[in-house]
């Protein structure tokens, strides 16, 4: 009789002909086919995503399987989803069953888990059954929630999904699981081609398989897995720092999978700084005086560390842990806020770059003074809300700390800056391509905020310097120290007038009232800046014959152009010939149609992406075009006090935000 670590190793030889079942309790010697980012850890781990950035990762069985239309199969396996900060996550991952002429290289990474991308999620070409494990609500897909189990079949818009968890055998209560509590955790799949049933199951390692399934829904997969098919499993990493680890798995086709022996499985990584080791504490009575003043002195030592490292901290914020840091972290990781470490200071605080104690993740700090307290549990709840963002063009704000009237925001660390700095300053000369992907990016988040979330996010001072480029150059939003949340269908509340002259819509002005077409407003201006190498405003260097200064208005400029019916004469100079003219032209006339004086005028931010993907025609502007810097100049000289006259009243008195995570 042959062990069975042999026979297992001969049906992977003979393939797809003899390939019925096998087990691995760690994967250092099953030669599983990789691809994108994932690999087999020392240990023995299959590590599918790691700390680099929207990546695939794919890890199938080496050999194909043969699945005959009547098959049923089975499967098993232990994971564990480790976050490196508790309870945020990036998208989860997922089991499949993929035919084998299926190219997975064209699958996005982050919310489409390695599977899909945009133009074949649905697409019954496909042929893929999966069972996800997703850590992100995503609106598009029509997600339940953050935490869920889904069956998906040629689609992440799946057919059965629950919140993870599973029904105690003994209560019949339902316990929650997280799956990003960084423990392992063990699923169950069967299918059953004769009742065409699919049954998901999900319990804590090393518990028994509960009896009453978490999922059942009736699929038949007889039209939907291919002859032939790889099993394995798919995911992709986002911003958010993750690693989804496997520890172990078992497949049959035809039968119940393999047990697992948790004993042999390898062991997950430390997760944080070691332990401090323990040591017995003796204390003896100390009787001499020199004994007594040494204790007093480690007193006073003590107690000159605790107030330095002392937070605000009350009651309400309990509920807002995870998203809170403590201030000692903060100061270590800022090397104690020196100076060196100094990113950028504006109207809103500075910021200095750091390096996480333990994780060692790059953030940037941003110190905000908050001497009142009216409203910081809204605040608070706002930020924290603004913190569950995800969404690969927009900056990652993981939390927050509070000290004596200071707030502190933490966002991921961008390496190269603002985009101002390569429009305006000495950074990086950007070429159009690299422009036009920016736009796109920041685009697709406003778009994401805008009606995509479970809740209408307004950002408030959409400009070049809130836009942050990582290491591939991807623009970012970032800067969400004035956004405000409401729910979709609501009403935004009146606040006071905040952001930056030369991006503020003129009904904003009037009524403090902010509203996903003001934000649009803001990006018609940004549109213009990207393209023309200009800033909104600008003060010309030489006064008038009465002694004031007078103003460049860019998009007073570029509706010149416009009318001359030379609009791409606009774009900036240091571009020379290398740009695409009919891209140009779109963003240009995209950014005068953001810019209407009237709201009603606007696109949504899903009418924006259209017409930059090109899949719907931009709207001719009409003749009578004019600008809201011509509207006010019109209504002056008519002797009303006009738009821009309460325009520049208001900005005056406004906060001018002036720089991003990296500064300025």
């Amino acid at each position: 009789m042959l062990p069975r670590k042999l026979l297992l190793l001969l049906l992977v030889a003979v393939g797809v002909e003899a390939g019925v079942e096998f087990a691995y309790e760690g994967f250092p010697a099953a030669g599983l086919s990789l691809d994108g980012i994932a690999s087999v850890t020392p240990d023995g781990l299959l590590l599918l995503t790691n700390d680099t950035d929207l990546n695939l990762a794919h890890a199938f069985h080496p050999a194909p399987l043969r699945f005959h239309r009547t098959s049923s199969f089975s499967t098993t396996f232990v994971f564990a989803i480790v976050s490196e900060l508790n309870d945020l996550s990036t998208s989860g991952f997922a089991f499949l069953v993929a035919p084998t002429s299926r190219d997975l290289s064209s699958a996005m990474a982050a919310q489409y888990l390695g599977l899909f991308n945009a133009s074949d999620n649905g697409d019954a070409r496909n042929r893929v059954f999966a069972v996800e494990l997703d850590t992100v609500r995503n609106p598009e897909f029509a997600d339940m929630n953050d935490n869920h189990v889904g069956i998906d079949v040629n689609s992440l818009n799946s057919s059965a999904a629950a919140m993870a968890g599973y029904y105690d055998d003994a209560t019949g209560a339902f316990r929650n699981l997280s799956l990003a509590s960084r423990e392992p955790m063990q699923v169950w799949v069967d299918y059953d081609a004769a009742a065409t049933e699919i049954t998901v199951a999900l319990a804590p390692a090393r518990s028994p398989r509960p009896r009453r399934p978490l999922l059942t829904t009736r699929i038949d997969l007889s039209t939907v897995v291919a002859d032939t098919a790889y099993v394995g499993f798919s995911s992709g990493s986002s911003i958010v720092m993750c690693r989804h680890y496997v520890l172990g798995w078992s497949f049959s086709l035809d039968g119940a999978a393999p047990a697992l022996d948790h004993a042999k499985l390898p062991k997950l990584p430390r997760i944080g700084p070691k332990p401090q080791s323990k040591t017995l504490a003796i204390a003896l009575p100390m009787v001499t005086t020199a004994a007594v003043l040494a204790a007093v002195g480690v007193g006073l030592l003590l107690l000159r560390r605790r107030l330095r490292y002392a937070e605000l901290r009350e009651d309400w914020e309990v509920e807002f842990g995870p998203h809170r840091f403590a201030f000692k972290d903060l100061f270590d990781a800022t090397a104690g806020f020196k100076d060196k470490r100094l990113l950028g200071t504006g109207g809103f605080g500075s910021v200095y770059r750091g390096v996480l104690p333990g994780t060692r993740t790059e953030v940037a700090v941003k110190r905000v003074s908050h001497e009142s307290r009216q409203g910081m549990r809204e605040f608070i709840a706002e930020v924290v809300s603004i913190g569950r963002l995800r969404h690969r063009n927009l900056v990652q704000l993981l939390g927050y700390c509070r000290r004596k009237g200071e707030l502190l925001l933490v966002y991921y660390y961008m390496p190269n800056s603002s985009l101002d700095k390569h429009l305006h300053g000495h950074g990086h000369a950007l070429d159009w391509a690299q422009r036009l992907r920016i736009i796109k990016g920041v685009a697709s988040g406003l778009l994401y905020m805008h009606e995509d979330w479970e809740q209408v996010v307004i950002h408030r001072d959409i400009k070049a310097s809130n836009v942050l480029l990582d290491g591939d150059m991807n623009g970012r939003l970032g800067d969400f120290g004035l956004a405000r949340l409401y729910d979709h269908g609501a009403d935004p509340q009146t606040t006071h007038v905040v952001g930056t002259m030369g991006y503020l819509a003129p009904e904003l002005v009037r009524t403090g009232k902010a509203t996903t077409l003001s934000d649009v407003f803001a990006f018609g201006a940004f549109l213009l800046e990207v393209a023309c190498g200009r800033r909104p405003i600008e003060e010309e260097e030489e006064e008038d014959v009465y002694g004031d200064v007078d103003r460049f208005v860019l998009a007073d400029w570029v509706l010149g152009h416009w009318r001359n019916g030379a609009i791409i004469r606009a774009v900036d100079a240091k571009l020379g010939t290398g740009y695409d003219a009919a891209e140009a032209d779109t963003v240009l006339r995209l950014g005068l149609t953001c810019l209407h004086p009237s709201p009603a005028a606007r696109p949504s931010m899903k009418q924006v992406m259209q017409y930059l993907d090109g899949s719907a025609p931009l709207p001719e502007l009409p003749p009578t075009y004019v600008t809201v810097n011509m509207l006010a100049a019109m209504e002056t000289h008519q002797g009303v006090l006009g738009t821009w006259a309460v325009w520049r009243s208001a900005s005056s008195v406004a906060t001018m935000s002036d720089i991003g995570l990296s500064g300025r």
